[in-house]
């Protein structure tokens, strides 16, 4: 396989700085990797989708192995299948992986962008995710076949 690396938008560079736990951020996230992810996974959420029209220089390209090294690899891979229903876009080869990399940075973008809405003036990132997350469990209606791990949140 090829060095697929993960990008950033350039309009939203500096959210996912500020999103960032650092020196001079107090951003909720310890890793721009976690950053995308949970971005990608709201962008799913609200199935959208957003192309990137330039990508950042600020922020250098992440390599593929530092999310495959937190676990996220299956997560790239679920979202790749949910946007194309072919299970074989999880192909082991450079097509594939550009495709699944290509889709990922744009479910990641929408994700910011709804973020940078959401979180327009407010000092911490934290609280705001946190309730964020509080609400989509509570409006989250569960079938009586499903099982819901959100029992197990103790958020309240």
């Amino acid at each position: 396989m090829g060095d697929g690396r993960i990008k950033v938008a350039k309009d939203k560079a500096d959210l996912v700085k500020s999103l960032r736990a650092g020196d001079d951020t107090n951003g909720p996230f310890q890793s721009y990797a976690d950053a995308l992810v949970f971005a990608a996974s709201l962008g799913i959420q609200n199935q959208s989708r957003t192309p990137i029209q330039e990508y950042s220089k600020e922020i250098d390209p992440i390599r593929q192995d530092i999310f495959h090294g937190k676990g996220y690899e299956q997560v790239i891979n679920l979202l790749s299948i949910a946007a194309t229903n072919d299970p074989k876009v999880v192909s082991d080869n450079n097509q594939y992986e550009e495709i699944r990399i290509k889709i990922f940075e744009e479910f990641a973008n929408a994700g910011l962008e709804i973020l940078l809405h959401m979180l327009q003036g407010v000092d911490n990132f934290m609280d705001c995710i946190l309730i964020l997350l509080h609400e989509a469990s509570k409006t989250k209606e569960t079938t009586l076949d499903e099982f819901d791990l959100d029992k197990f949140l103790s958020i309240d």
